[in-house]
């Protein structure tokens, strides 16, 4: 029997293990998803994947991977670490042994704490990489609010004006600090208060269906799951969260696209009030199918290499 605090650490790294996997395995979608729910010209999934591809190639798709390959490793070792020993520590307390399983109610509280810790280092991490997804090749002058003369003294608008190859950011590091320098910490936090709206029930939903399904999956309950009910209870957890927190999804994504050039949206519930009166109740599940379909192979990846890094590292 292994002491708490290895157990302390081994969350810790398997976390950080599956964030990077799942980070490859979903950051493609993630980009169509993101476009789809705050940005304009694209039909369905299926026109806005053609489009990326013929106006950006395959790069397209990875567009502002490198920040979250390099911090949602972080994130999620954060995430999954707290949320392991939230559970431990609660039953520590309510049993005297923090070994004990934790029942539905102990498991509801752990995961909407989590969730709730998320935010707290994942809204930078989220809005950065929304922000990058967000360029295109060319930039409008209608997002930067420019206005235009010819030399003959008439007004032309410039919306409709493409300024190639000219880039709001370079990278990560360029992103943070113009957005530093513009909106002020509290521009990284842009947000937030939607993704908490979505992560507290979206853990919530996430840790749960996983546990359950697990458990069903199981030949019996004292036998380990096997890999492969690992991988589709955690694919289903995944699917199952991310479609139910679309909505708040959407909100946060256009929150946090809405940059201080082109700022229309004053809070969340004008944001709210805006998208549903200029597009609609659908506007909400903008995205959703993308969401279900990413979140089954990035949840799959993630609870899969979690698990079999958590065995070997305990195996140690």
């Amino acid at each position: 029997m292994q002491n708490s605090k290895s157990f302390f650490l081994d969350d810790f790294l398997a976390g950080w293990i599956g964030g990077a996997s799942s980070v490859v395995v979903g950051h493609p979608l993630d980009t169509v998803k993101t476009r789809l729910q705050a940005g304009k010209g694209y039909k369905n999934s299926l026109h806005c994947v053609l489009t990326i591809y013929r106006k950006e190639t395959v790069t397209g798709f990875f567009k502002g991977m490198s920040f979250p390959l390099a911090s949602i490793t972080v994130y999620n070792s954060v995430v999954f670490g707290f949320f392991s020993n939230t559970q431990r520590l609660i039953s520590k307390y309510r049993y005297g042994n923090e070994l004990h399983p934790c029942g539905m109610l102990d498991l509801t509280v752990a995961s909407m704490l989590t969730g709730l810790m998320s935010v707290g280092l994942g809204a930078p991490v989220d809005l950065v990489k929304i922000r990058l997804q967000m360029q295109t090749q060319n930039v409008m002058a209608e997002n930067l609010h420019l206005a235009g003369n010819v030399s003959n003294g008439t007004n032309i608008p410039m919306r409709s004006v493409d300024i190639p190859s000219q880039r709001l950011y370079r990278g990560p590091i360029h992103c943070i600090s113009s957005i530093l320098q513009t909106e002020g910490l509290q521009g990284l936090y842009r947000g937030a208060g939607a993704m908490i709206l979505r992560d507290v029930p979206g853990y919530m939903l996430y840790f749960i269906p996983y546990t359950v399904f697990c458990d069903l999956l199981r030949p019996d309950a004292t036998s380990s799951p096997h890999p492969c009910s690992i991988w589709l209870a955690g694919g289903l957890a995944g699917s199952i969260s991310w479609v139910t927190a679309t909505p708040a999804d959407v909100v946060k994504s256009r929150m946090q696209a809405d940059a201080q050039l082109q700022r229309k949206y004053k809070g969340i519930l004008h944001c709210i009030m805006h998208s549903y009166k200029t597009e609609g109740a659908q506007v909400f599940f903008r995205g959703a199918s993308v969401n279900a379909i990413r979140g089954f192979p990035m949840s799959a990846t993630m609870f899969l290499t979690y698990e079999l890094s958590l065995q070997f590292f305990r195996s140690l």
